[in-house]
């Protein structure tokens, strides 16, 4: 994994259950499942205009509708939050196996 990656929350409404279905199966290959259409990622420059790319291919501009917000670099954030119910972990960098 590469320093520039940035740590971001991704967030869509997406009207059709079938593009909705297609974005959530995206999203599992770039970060982690938060909630009901939000994912925290970890993303260098490169897979970022990766993921973009593919949702552009699924959603409908007119109709949907995908937020990034990028939170800060992924190893100096220190991301403060506010969880109630279940419990809540922050995505943290993990060992890569090839």
């Amino acid at each position: 994994m590469s320093s520039t990656e940035r740590l971001c929350i991704v967030c869509y409404d997406v009207r059709h259950p079938r593009r909705w279905r297609r974005l959530f199966r995206i999203m599992k290959g770039y970060g982690e499942w938060l909630q009901l259409s939000v994912f925290q990622c970890r993303l260098d420059g490169q897979r970022r205009v990766a993921l973009e790319a593919e949702l552009v291919e699924v959603i409908r501009t007119g109709e949907d509708h995908v937020l990034i917000i990028d939170v800060g670099p992924a190893d100096q954030v220190a991301p403060r939050f506010c969880s109630l119910g279940q419990t809540f972990d922050p995505l943290t960098r993990g060992p890569l196996i090839v």
